[in-house]
């Protein structure tokens, strides 16, 4: 026993990648640093546009609710006065992106998924680790990830937001009467798509499971929250998929919008 012990404590690298794994570890890694940080670099630039966030009908989800702004989406009228205009341009993006950004960003798996690929820890199973101390999350910063619950319920209105843009996405106004009727372009079509592939994340989401489920360790007795639970359950299985399906949808919608807004792409009307 002792012997076996000694062998194991042995075999444990020491050194920040040290490893005795002979597949490609590191590859995963690298394809979500490169994800994510293509994603923080676009998501962060079109947030600093401040224009081309709409196109007829459509709203940027990176851009929703639209609480100031100058397009007949604002629900309070113009940029407000108080907007330190001086030092940083205003976009109505400032005001609400970072709600659905910190939901992601304490999300569980994105945790697993950029502690490996940002801050290599651990960089892989059984590979070396930059740190000699565990300290988890019960220190500052990472003891606000606990606060992923709360951004949850945040993260759920913002969705409501989005459903009800991709239903106005399927009005249009007829330029010579000035008239709404329903129609269906491939814009409605992708707003729809991230409404969907955006509640199927939020869903399938951990806290949401536990919070549905019953107290602690056991399951609720009502019926109706079992079968929800089973329902997010269901979703959860699948929680990866749709982290990153949603994350190119949300990215994708807002460049489809842009790109119609600056003339670039011709939004087809379907319907």
């Amino acid at each position: 026993m002792g012997t076996a012990r000694q062998s194991l404590t042995h075999a444990t690298p020491s050194a920040f990648g040290a490893t005795a794994r002979r597949d490609a570890w590191w590859l995963q890694s690298l394809v979500v640093f490169l994800a994510f940080s293509t994603f923080l670099v676009y998501s962060t630039w079109a947030a600093f546009q401040g224009e081309h966030y709409t196109f007829g009908p459509y709203l940027s989800p990176f851009y929703s609710p639209e609480l100031w702004g100058n397009s007949p989406h604002a629900w309070f009228g113009p940029p407000p006065n108080w907007w330190p205009s001086g030092l940083v341009r205003y976009s109505p993006a400032h005001l609400i992106l970072w709600a659905p950004g910190a939901f992601r960003f304490t999300c569980y798996y994105y945790r697993g998924a950029y502690y490996k690929a940002f801050w290599g820890d651990p960089p892989g199973c059984t590979v070396g680790e930059p740190r000699k101390k565990y300290l988890g999350e019960h220190t500052f910063p990472l003891i606000l990830q606990n606060a992923h619950r709360f951004f949850m319920f945040l993260a759920m209105f913002m969705l409501a937001m989005l459903v009800y843009d991709a239903w106005k996405g399927l009005w249009f106004t007829d330029a010579a009467s000035g008239v709404k009727a329903f129609g269906i372009g491939v814009g409605s079509l992708v707003l729809i798509t991230n409404v969907v592939l955006l509640s199927s994340y939020l869903l399938g989401c951990h806290s949401l499971r536990h919070l549905v489920g019953g107290s602690k360790d056991t399951l609720s007795d009502s019926v109706a929250r079992f079968q929800a639970w089973k329902c997010v359950s269901c979703l959860n299985r699948r929680h990866m998929l749709f982290a990153w399906l949603s994350l190119c949808s949300v990215g994708f919608s807002d460049l489809y919008v842009r790109l119609c807004s600056m003339g670039i792409w011709t939004d087809w009307r379907i319907l």
